[in-house]
Order: C-alpha cells, then structure tokens, then sequence
C-alpha cells in the first residue's frame, strides 16, 4: 500500500505543499468496487472504485493510490526495474486537453499527480459520489493481486476512513491468461463470437 509519506514525496520541492489541506478525518464509502477476476493477456479492462462522502464535511481532494499496476524486475542489469503488469491506456478524470502522454499514462486523465500510482479528483461534497475509472490491459500471465487504497488529500494532513474507523482500502485477487480465449466471425450473425468457427453442412 501506498503510505501518505510517499503521497506526499511525489509531489516535488518547494514551499511546503499541504498548508491549504485542512487537518482532521473524513468519513468515506467505497461504494463500487469492480475489477474483472479473469483476465487474458492484451483484452481491454476497466478497473471501477466509486467514492461516495457519507460525512458531513467536504472532502479536500479525493485521492485514489493503486500500487499493483506495475511489478519489480530481478533480472539483472536493467536500467528501470519497473516493469507493467497492466498498461495502463488511461486513467481517472477527463483527459487534459493538450494531452500530456508519459511512459506511465498513455493518456493520463485529468486525475494524474506527480506519483504514478496515485490519482487525486478534487473536493468532494457531502453525499456526492465520485467515480475512478482505470482503463488497462494486462500484459503479464499468472496470479496477480491489486492493492488500492482511498485517502482525503496528497499530504497526510486530511484522512480518510469508514464509518467504522478503519482505513479504506482493498484487493483483488486476478488471474490472466496467458493469451486470449479462442474467436471467430459468424457470417451467418456477422458477429465476433466465443469459440473456433465450425461450418455446418449444407
């Protein structure tokens, strides 16, 4: 997981960057929590965490980290060892407008910070809910576990957590194929359907 001093860390030098975040816990749900359980290699998927405040005070800037996308290389030599999981083709929030492409967004989305696994959408209003959409694709087979975690702004000062007190965070536990399941087109419905193509007689 992701800890609040790392929030904090990426977000450069300079005059001290959480003097506006107000102090003090904020009172969180996550009401939507969807991520596909199986998956294969190079097929398009939507990882979808809605926020909703169920407190009485707005939110400073909602802020979303997701620390698995992206797994450590043992193999020697290399020059990042940071190395995808998933793609990630785009991320939360609307897309800037110009574009700003990077090695890790590829678009950002207007919710992209000075962290790469860390994405922040603003203030949120009592009762309002807000949606973080990761689009991605995976690219590594095997058993692969994502880890996020909700946070109420960059700095540490503004807290997030569940009625119950506890922080809001969790996982899924996916599993990728290694390559794509078999398709074909039906001419006979014009369709891309599941399965090899069988040609009936007659």
């Amino acid at each position: 997981m992701a800890p609040l001093a790392v929030l904090a860390a990426g977000c450069g030098s300079g005059a001290h960057q959480d003097a506006s975040e107000p102090r003090g816990s904020y009172t969180i749900q996550v009401t939507r929590a969807s991520f596909p359980l199986h998956q294969f290699v190079a097929r398009d998927e939507r990882l979808v965490l809605d926020v909703r405040n169920t407190g009485a005070r707005t939110v400073p800037n909602v802020t979303i980290a997701v620390t698995s996308f992206y797994h450590r290389s043992t193999f020697p030599g290399v020059a990042d060892p940071r190395r995808p999981t998933w793609v990630l083709d785009g991320g939360p929030g609307p897309t800037a407008n110009p574009s700003v492409e990077t090695l890790q967004v590829n678009p950002p989305g207007g919710g992209v910070t000075a962290n790469y696994d860390v994405w922040a959408l603003g203030p949120l209003r009592p009762g309002v809910t807000r949606s973080f959409v990761w689009h991605v694709s995976p690219v590594r087979p095997g058993t692969q576990r994502v880890y996020y975690r909700v946070y109420a702004g960059l700095n540490g000062r503004a807290r997030a957590q569940l009625a119950n007190g506890a922080p809001p965070a969790g996982s899924f536990e996916v599993t990728i194929a290694g390559r794509p399941p078999r398709t074909h087109f039906n001419p006979a419905t014009g369709r891309v359907e599941a399965g090899p193509y069988v040609a009936r007689a007659g």
